[in-house]
């Protein structure tokens, strides 16, 4: 049989994607692209905004419509939410964000037998971390380890607490084991991903720190680059730093998660620090990594945020200057506290404050490329684009390069001016 996958969202997404084309070719079946004639399409979705719902069902319409015959397979954080939206599109089977193998052997089962079949559970009594698979089928550079699922913090914007369950955390020796096979496998970098990996260890005997399990992934393949996923601020301390700070093969680049830069709007959004503790876990990276890159998210126009309250976030990421941001206009997500705030704002504010947003961002992103500039990079080549072959230092910076040839290798690259994304290396 013929599978193809289609993923949005986020790399705990992709991570889990990957894995169930693992298992499927692991059974001897074949996986294809998600435009050319399969037997199956599985659509893997996103539920972190009222955007990422309308985008799940333009994709699951469209492979409905253009394969009529083919079994339609849809999972993820959407269908766990909304199973009676996804019923609708008339798929042949749902399942939610959990029970990957058992999704896949459903699957099967709904092509051998062409009947409609559901798999779903309730996220919020799980208990266990899935063991999956880890590694791609393709040829690629940099792979994920996925490390955490679940997430208790409970924002009040924030749908995916209810629809990933409780924090479940992968024991170390599995972390370990996952990393010195994709270091056979021949890639050159592992993301450590989840969707709260602060949150690591809580669920495990003894409540160990995430930085225990970082300690021990870059102390078992001190040959591979790693690089953290997102973090939460209350997790950087001085012990953590000083930790992290000893592991040569740890990359300089931290997402710290922060979503406002006003602590009004941060005690609505019910998120767990102030701007001060935000921050002081700030400074406390670059005092450990000079010249780290720091990114974040930020969330605009969330409910009731007057101009002033805006003026203030705007204030505060010049204050923090930001390597790269990702600017998110607030979307309402029914089921949240948030979705019956008062001063719910139209979606002119919207787009007005993105843009100015947007617009510091930039010229922070610049400033910090423009940094590097004369600096040499070990960068880890990915893809020919045009004329150049790119790849990604260890702040995670995009460097083009007029090379040949150069893919998953890592390469010293002098920083010769900015240029369009990235810059330019020689």
């Amino acid at each position: 049989m013929k599978f193809a996958f289609y993923t949005l969202g986020c790399k705990t997404n992709q991570y889990e994607t990957q894995a169930m084309e693992r298992i499927l070719t692991d059974m001897g079946h074949e996986i294809g692209h998600f435009d050319e004639a399969c037997d199956a399409y599985v659509i893997n979705t996103c539920s972190v905004t009222a955007v990422a719902d309308k985008k799940n069902r333009a994709v699951i319409r469209r492979c409905r419509r253009d394969n009529p015959r083919a079994v339609i397979a849809v999972c993820g954080c959407y269908s766990q939410h909304a199973p009676e939206a996804v019923r609708e599109l008339g798929v042949d089977l749902i399942g939610g964000s959990g029970g990957r193998r058992e999704f896949v052997d459903m699957l099967l089962a709904a092509l051998e037998h062409r009947e409609h079949r559901e798999q779903l559970d309730n996220a919020l009594s799980r208990r266990e971390f899935e063991i999956l698979p880890a590694g791609g089928l393709e040829e690629r550079t940099r792979a994920m380890l996925k490390v955490q699922d679940g997430c208790v913090n409970f924002c009040s914007y924030c749908i995916i607490p209810y629809t990933r369950g409780p924090i479940r955390s992968a024991p170390v020796e599995l972390a370990v084991e996952q990393a010195k096979l994709l270091a056979a496998q021949g890639y050159r970098e592992i993301v450590i991903t989840g969707i709260e990996i602060a949150g690591w260890g809580r669920d495990l005997p003894g409540k160990p720190e995430v930085a225990h399990l970082i300690e021990a992934v870059c102390q078992a393949v001190p040959e591979l680059r790693v690089r953290l996923g997102s973090l939460e601020p209350g997790v950087v301390t001085e012990e953590f730093c000083r930790r992290l700070k000893a592991l040569p093969n740890l990359c300089p680049q931290f997402h710290l998660s922060m979503q406002s830069g006003c602590d009004a709007v941060l005690r609505r959004m019910r998120r767990k620090y102030d701007t001060a503790r935000y921050y002081e876990s700030l400074c406390l990276l670059r005092g450990s990594f000079p010249g780290c890159a720091i990114t974040t998210d930020m969330i605009v126009a969330f409910p009731g945020e007057t101009e002033e309250e805006f003026q203030e976030s705007l204030a505060f990421i010049r204050k923090c200057a930001f390597a790269d941001m990702h600017i998110f206009p607030y979307s309402r997500r029914p089921g949240t506290p948030a979705a019956d705030m008062p001063g719910q704002l139209g979606n002119a504010v919207k787009e007005e404050r993105s843009r100015r947003a947007i617009a510091v961002a930039e010229e922070m992103s610049r400033a910090y490329r423009e940094s590097l500039v004369g600096k040499t990079l070990e960068v880890l080549f990915e893809e020919k684009e045009g004329p150049y072959y790119t790849g990604h230092s260890p702040n995670y910076v995009k460097v083009y390069y007029p090379g040949e040839d150069l893919h998953n290798q890592i390469r010293a690259v002098t920083v010769r001016e900015l240029y369009r994304d990235g810059v330019l290396g020689q």
